[in-house]
């Protein structure tokens, strides 16, 4: 019988990327089974009492509480997991000149602490997180507001608050935003330039920032502003603040807006407040001649697209994203059985997962999702339908870590679907950057090497990433190529790559998108 243990810290908060990384390095100590280190709240409590916890071990506990729970095959292996995260967790490293960084409760401490601060990163319980946001506002300090679970109203009123005070909310939800150069949350390292890039979504910032990097056009800044704010409830409040600061800004010549479909209304506002710049606005998913644009800004459909209009407004041509990919693809359907026709796509960025619905409903029809385009098309998915799975939502990352961070649960899909024998191609998506794995590519690629030389499906993999991050972009691609994979350079052709196979038509990895 496995052994058990939870592990309190009364009134102790951490930021959700710290404990998912020690969730993780828990979850790699040998003898543990299962490992989690969260917040108290009612969802996370649950999940501990379905692992088989002993309610009692919680007793009392509530959501400004910290917890480490183990599970093991031995007290040793459980007491080395516990002691790991603990490690994980609490060591602290110097942060400045004057000396160790030191923990603070409060906002007023923490602009003690670091007075040339001007940026605030507030990642901490929805209930909460608006008061908190709030007082780094009065403080004088941008917000990026990592937390979920924040209500329109006070998304609104911390929106127009910041707007009246010249300073940017980014968020709620806002995963990634890069500042001058400073990457905050889920962010790539890429090359200073002429774009930015203000996304209403998370991994397509990434996409649209390590593409740029990649093409040889670097990055100003990254602007996250939050899933809802280009929607009728927010009307878009804070990005066209975003857009007024990058009007201003000596660095940025062209602007990048990358959305999911917005408010109609909200979207012609937006972009009209965006004139005396060239703007390229990727509203994915939005119908073509949905919207009226004014002079000077282009729409694209997908992320790729608006990197490449993108480079245009600055007089530069972008690589060819198809170059060579025909080939590989021609190769994986001449190894394929006639038997193999359905598609599944495992994601770990929702954006990502998004784009790929869309290029996939043109190219193969109905595709089923938990994130559906068409909300006709959820789950359950009917026998012989296509799946696209956006495995960093809720139901997929209760209990455990985002799917960027800890491949475990993608794993134990890839294997499912792998040992289908109705599966002709399975996609996924390997993010890279700060917050990410360390070597997503030492997990991951052994299992597609096993899963293509057992005769199984063909596996399709984009790595989205830089050069410059600390995963190594090539290195990452080279381990997927080694393992049999159809490697591509955009998130868009590994969605097109992996409709050709199921088509049996290499031409589909041309298709304008």
């Amino acid at each position: 019988m496995s052994a058990r243990k939870v592990t309190l810290f009364r009134d102790t908060y951490l930021d959700s990327v710290v404990q998912l990384s020690g969730t993780r390095t828990m979850r790699q100590v040998d003898g543990v089974e299962w490992a989690s280190a969260a917040m108290a709240t009612p969802a996370n409590l649950d999940t501990l009492g379905a692992e088989g916890f002993d309610a009692a071990e919680w007793s009392g506990a509530g959501a400004g509480d910290l917890f480490i729970a183990v599970r093991g095959e031995s007290d040793d292996a459980v007491a080395a997991g516990t002691a790991a995260g603990e490690e994980a967790l609490f060591t602290r490293t110097a942060s400045s000149d004057d000396g160790p960084a030191r923990s603070t409760r409060t906002v007023r401490e923490a602009t003690q602490v670091a007075p040339a601060s001007t940026v605030a990163v507030v990642s901490v319980p929805g209930d909460y997180a608006a008061l908190e946001a709030h007082q780094a506002l009065s403080a004088g300090l941008h917000v990026l507001l990592f937390s979920d679970n924040v209500s329109v109203d006070d998304e609104v009123a911390l929106k127009e608050r910041a707007a009246g005070l010249g300073l940017l909310v980014m968020g709620p939800g806002a995963g990634t935003a890069m500042l001058g150069g400073t990457c905050l949350g889920f962010s790539n390292v890429v090359t200073p330039g002429p774009v930015a890039v203000v996304a209403a979504a998370g991994t397509g910032a990434q996409e649209a920032m390590t593409l740029l990097d990649r093409w040889g056009v670097g990055v100003s800044h990254v602007i996250g502003l939050g899933g809802r704010d280009m929607t009728a409830d927010v009307g878009g409040i804070m990005a066209r603040e975003a857009l007024a600061a990058l009007r201003a800004d000596d660095a940025t010549e062209v602007i990048l807006v990358v959305s999911k479909p917005p408010d109609a209304d909200v979207a012609r506002s937006v972009l009209a407040a965006a004139a005396g710049k060239p703007v390229v606005a990727s509203l994915i998913g939005l119908e073509p001649g949905a919207i009226e644009v004014p002079e000077g800004v282009v729409l694209a459909g997908s992320l790729e697209t608006g990197v490449v209009r993108a480079l245009e407004a600055l007089g530069r041509t972008a690589p060819d994203p198809a170059e060579g990919l025909r080939g590989s693809v021609a190769a994986a359907i001449a190894e394929l059985p006639a038997e193999r026709t359905l598609l599944r796509g495992l994601y770990s960025g929702g954006t990502l997962c998004y784009e790929a619905l869309v290029i996939l409903a043109g190219a193969l029809g109905d595709v089923h999702s938990n994130t559906p385009v068409d909300k006709t098309l959820g789950l359950p998915a009917p026998a012989g339908a296509h799946t696209c799975l956006d495995l960093g939502e809720e139901e997929y990352t209760r209990g455990r870590p985002h799917p960027m961070i800890d491949p475990e649960a993608r794993i134990a899909m890839l294997r499912s679907d792998g040992a289908d024998p109705e599966v002709a191609v399975i996609v996924l998506d390997v993010v890279l950057g700060h917050g990410a794995h360390p070597d997503p590519a030492a997990e991951l690629a052994p299992v597609c090497a096993d899963i293509i030389a057992g005769g199984g499906p063909r596996v399709v993999v984009y790595v989205l990433g830089s050069d410059q991050d600390p995963q190594g972009l090539e290195a990452q691609r080279r381990a997927f190529t080694e393992a049999g994979c159809v490697v591509t350079a955009t998130a868009a052709r590994a969605a097109l790559a992996a409709a050709a196979i199921v088509a049996r038509d290499p031409s589909i990895v041309g298709r304008a998108v």
